[in-house]
């Protein structure tokens, strides 16, 4: 097998569960960064990425700003590059990463992770600008679910196959496990990045693994955050946590899928 020389990281589940850090993994990261090149990426948009980051501080983490890729950050720019006018479904906490973005006479309605917005009020306007105004309907993804300390909760998924069943249209996704998405964070570590060289890490099997797999890429399930029994029979490359996903590396025992 070739030498892994890049590594795509996903945060929550995967290095943390909301503030606390998955057992060893700070250590493991200081160790994976000996050996390889890593980007952290991330579908989260309940939160800017100034407070994803210190977050993951937080959490004892050594990670820069600049080091973290974000779904929000992908949208911003399709936002800007197709002249959007966004109806924004997004948690408050996230909006700090939209500023200066236009939003008078929508068209486009752009949907993320945002529990409070999920209520009929928002999700009718949205309904209504696609139907009535021929709006872009934009997801920044379609997650079925995430981990939170309590359990699982409902992803953005619903709400986006919800609007796309009443209207008759497709979202544009931008986030994981868009190819885009995975392809835009390695070139941001290399141009010429050779995906047959990259690894990802993450705890959701369709968005992290399957997705960065379709990419070219290898790919590592952990059985943490989002992970469930039976996910493991769908890859090759299951680790107990981010801490065995790093020595698998390390030693070179990343099989492709």
């Amino acid at each position: 097998m070739s030498k892994i020389s890049s590594v795509l990281i996903d945060l929550s589940g995967t290095l943390h569960i909301e503030e606390l850090a998955i057992p060893g993994a700070p250590a493991a990261l200081e160790l994976l960064r000996k050996h390889v090149h890593v980007k952290f990426v991330t579908n989260t948009t309940k939160e800017s990425q100034n407070l994803l980051y210190q977050r993951v501080r937080n959490c004892g983490f050594q990670i820069e700003k600049h080091e973290i890729f974000t779904s929000l950050s992908a949208a911003r720019d399709l936002i800007i590059r197709n002249k959007y006018r966004p109806f924004f479904i997004l948690d408050d906490k996230a909006m700090e990463d939209f500023e200066g973005i236009p939003t008078e006479d929508p068209n486009a309605v752009l949907i993320g992770l945002a529990p409070e917005k999920f209520n009929d009020s928002t999700m009718t306007a949205a309904f209504r600008l696609i139907k009535e105004k021929n709006a872009s309907l934009i997801a920044i993804h379609k997650g079925r679910y995430y981990q939170k300390k309590d359990g699982l909760h409902l992803g953005p998924g619903a709400y986006v196959s919800g609007l796309e069943y009443a209207n008759g249209v497709e979202a544009k996704v931008v986030g994981k496990p868009e190819k885009l998405f995975f392809e835009s964070a390695l070139k941001t570590l290399d141009p010429n990045v050779d995906f047959s060289t990259a690894v990802m890490i993450g705890d959701d099997v369709n968005d992290d693994v399957l997705g960065a797999i379709k990419t070219g890429m290898r790919a590592i399930l952990v059985k943490t955050g989002k992970f469930r029994s039976g996910d493991e029979s769908k890859v090759k490359n299951v680790a107990s946590s981010f801490v065995e996903a790093v020595n698998m590396i390390i030693e070179n025992k990343v099989e492709s899928d």
